[in-house]
C-alpha cells in the first residue's frame, strides 16, 4: 500500500507539471491571437483598393492579360497547402490537409496533375512520410508570416503559372488550401482557386459604393500588368494571416482541454490516493486489533 500511494502521489506531482505549461501555452496562445487579428484587420483596407483599382482598371483595359485567360484543356494545378510549423493545436493542420486531399482527388478526378506548395512542417511532414514529392516548401513562420514570405510564395506560382503549359513546369490553375479564422471557437478550412483570376462583369452598383474614376498613365493595360501579381500577393497573404489567427485559437483550446483533462485527472489519482492511504491505515489497525486480542486470549490461558 505504501509504495502504491508513492507512485500515485508521484503521478499527481507529474501531471500538476503538465497543467502549468499547457496553462502557460493556452495564456500565450490567447495573448497572439489578438495580435493576429489586429494583423488581418490592417491588411484589410490594402486589400480592398487594390481590388477596387484592379476592377477599375480592368473594366477599361480591351486586352486579355495572362493572369486572367483560361487555358485551354488544362493538364496541371498547384495547391498551396497552408498548415503549421508546431503540433499541440488540436485537429488544425489535419483538417487543412484532409481538404487538400479532396481538392487533390477533384483535380485528378478532371484529368489535371496536382503539384503541391507545402507552407508548413506539418504539411512537409505528411508528404515526405508518404513518400511524395512537392513543387515547393516554405516553413518556419506559420504563427507569424511576414509579406515577404507571402510574396515568395506568390512569385513562384505565378511564374510556374506564366509559363508554356507544354512545358514540364508550366501549369494552367493555381488553388490555395487554408483555414479562414471566423471567430475564437469556428475556423474552418476552406480551398479557392486565385488563377486565373476571375473578372465578372455586371451593372450593379457595388455595396461600399460607385467605383472612383480613375484615369490610367500610361495606359489601362500597363497599370493591370502591375496590379494583377500584387493582387495575387495580396491573396496569399491574406491566408497566411488568416491561417496564423486560426492555428492559434486553435492551439489555445487544445490547450485549455489539456489543463481541464489534468484538473480531472489530479482530482482522480487525489481520491485513489486517498483511498489507498485509507485502505493500508484500517489495514494497520485491524493487524493491531488482532494482535492484542490474541495476546490477551494467551495472558488468560495462563
Amino acid at each position: 500500500m505504501p509504495a502504491q500511494v508513492r507512485v500515485l502521489r508521484r503521478r499527481i506531482r507529474s501531471v500538476q507539471a503538465t497543467k502549468k505549461i499547457t496553462r502557460a501555452m493556452e495564456l500565450i496562445s490567447a495573448s497572439r491571437i489578438i495580435k493576429a487579428q489586429q494583423r488581418v484587420n490592417e491588411a484589410k483596407p490594402y486589400a480592398d483598393e487594390l481590388t477596387r483599382a484592379l476592377t477599375a482598371a480592368a473594366s477599361k483595359a480591351t486586352v486579355d492579360h495572362p493572369l486572367l485567360t483560361e487555358h485551354e484543356s488544362p493538364k496541371r494545378a498547384i495547391t498551396i497547402l497552408v498548415s503549421s510549423d508546431r503540433g499541440l493545436a488540436g485537429a488544425y493542420s489535419s483538417s487543412v490537409l484532409r481538404e487538400g486531399e479532396a481538392l487533390a482527388g477533384l483535380l485528378r478526378a478532371e484529368g489535371k496533375e496536382v503539384v503541391p506548395f507545402l507552407v508548413g512542417r506539418k504539411a512537409v511532414s505528411f508528404f515526405r512520410f508518404r513518400g511524395r514529392s512537392s513543387g515547393g516548401e516554405w516553413t518556419g513562420f506559420s504563427d507569424s508570416p511576414r509579406y515577404a514570405d507571402a510574396r515568395a510564395i506568390a512569385d513562384a506560382a505565378v511564374e510556374r503559372f506564366l509559363q508554356d503549359t507544354g512545358s514540364e513546369d508550366g501549369v494552367d490553375e493555381v488553388h490555395i488550401v487554408y483555414t479562414e479564422f471566423v471567430n475564437m471557437v469556428t475556423q474552418r478550412p476552406v480551398a479557392h482557386r486565385i488563377l486565373p483570376l476571375v473578372v465578372e462583369e455586371t451593372t450593379d452598383e457595388p455595396a461600399e459604393g460607385p467605383l472612383p474614376l480613375y484615369e490610367f498613365e500610361p495606359s489601362a493595360e500597363q497599370v493591370l500588368d502591375a496590379l494583377l501579381p500584387k493582387y495575387v500577393v495580396s491573396r496569399v497573404w491574406n491566408a497566411l494571416l488568416q491561417a496564423a489567427a486560426s492555428e492559434h485559437a486553435a492551439r489555445r483550446r487544445a490547450m485549455k482541454a489539456a489543463t481541464d483533462n489534468a484538473d480531472e485527472l489530479v482530482k482522480a489519482y487525489t481520491r485513489e490516493a486517498n483511498a489507498a492511504r485509507q485502505a493500508a491505515i484500517t489495514q494497520e489497525i485491524s493487524e493491531i486489533v488482532g494482535g492484542a486480542n490474541a495476546l490477551a486470549d494467551a495472558t488468560a490461558g495462563t
